[in-house]
């Protein structure tokens, strides 16, 4: 168990412990403080949690369809905290609820992360109709926690509208968000030329609406530029969504200029989607995604939990490291521990 676990699982066990129908009834009452736990509580790896956790989510499991997930990535220092709390406030002024799920990258030497989201967002935070998680990512790939479904699923089940997912940064392998929202953002900063060269294609691919954010003061000009650009680059990109056409805009968090619109976008984005079935077949395809992933997981701490794979792995490294076995050879020696072929 790493120290971030250990950790968590020290909270939930000093706080009064609640029952499962009492996490229950209160994620359905929009109890924040209870959605808070319950999340916790389903981050957790102790087997006692893990077991409640997965009885709690058995009753969550199937989502309503009624919110919209958004995920929102970029370069670093694009702004996309201040981008969150903008457009955040700004759906809170709509009379729209809006859960915001943070993912923080955690220390590859500790497991521990900052988790300062809260602290960056500090108009938001004081909402009543607003929730932020920041959850480590634990080292997760894909730029999203290991939890990151089961938090959406329970801030859905509490009846929030929208969801915003913030991804730890772009990346080679932050695809994955791709497979758990509805709707992807990609922020970018003006000066399209150092950024279209030190930005993945395949990320620009995903994205169903390119934001040039810090479109104000001496940028503007450069945002304009970039925008141009942009819109040049995805013409040759094959679309994210089938039958949405990728757009490109500029804003600024920050003036709070250009909000409104990238929120025309996403709505017109979920009408056009749920017309065509696209948004509900997106949905699906997440489902059995979170299933995989799931059981992906589960096989692996029971497999090195295994009494019978450890001693087989000890074994196949001490032979590895002396030469006496080929990679591919330990590998197997360890494989051969399970039944599956």
């Amino acid at each position: 168990m790493s120290p971030t676990d250990s950790a968590m699982s020290t909270v939930v066990k000093k706080r009064a412990s609640l029952s499962l129908d009492e996490l229950i009834d209160g994620v359905r009452r929009f109890d924040r403080t209870v959605l808070g736990r319950a999340i916790t509580l389903v981050e957790s790896t102790a087997p006692s949690h893990m077991q409640m956790a997965s009885q709690l989510l058995g009753h969550f499991s199937k989502p309503s369809g009624d919110s919209l997930r958004i995920g929102i990535t970029g370069v670093p220092g694009v702004g996309k905290s201040t981008f969150i709390e903008t457009l955040g406030l700004y759906l809170l002024a709509l009379g729209k609820r809006v859960a915001v799920i943070a993912v923080d990258p955690s220390s590859t030497i500790s497991g521990g992360s900052i988790l300062g989201d809260k602290t960056r967002m500090e108009r938001l935070v004081q909402q009543e109709n607003c929730f932020i998680r920041p959850v480590p990512s634990k080292g997760t790939l894909g730029g999203v926690a290991q939890n990151t479904m089961e938090a959406m699923l329970l801030c859905e089940a509490a009846g929030f509208d929208v969801i915003l997912v913030e991804t730890v940064g772009v990346g080679q392998n932050e695809a994955t968000v791709r497979e758990l929202v509805d709707f992807f953002l990609l922020l970018m900063l003006p000066n399209a030329g150092d950024n279209l060269q030190g930005i993945k294609r395949g990320i620009m691919e995903l994205a169903d609406h390119i934001l040039i954010n810090k479109a104000d003061g001496d940028n503007i000009h450069a945002a304009q530029l970039a925008q141009n650009e942009y819109v040049q680059a995805m013409e040759f990109m094959r679309a994210a969504t089938l039958g949405w056409k990728p757009s490109v805009s500029t804003g600024s968090a920050l003036e709070e200029e250009g909000i409104a619109d990238v929120w025309q976008i996403v709505e017109r984005f979920a009408v056009k989607t749920k017309q065509s079935q696209i948004f509900f077949q997106r949905r699906d395809a997440q489902r059995r995604q979170w299933l995989r992933l799931r059981i992906a997981g589960l096989l692996e701490t029971r497999f090195f939990a295994n009494a019978n794979v450890q001693q087989r792995l000890h074994d196949a490294e001490a032979a590895f490291l002396k030469g006496n076995r080929s990679f591919n050879d330990a590998i197997e020696d360890v494989l051969s521990s399970c039944k599956i072929e």
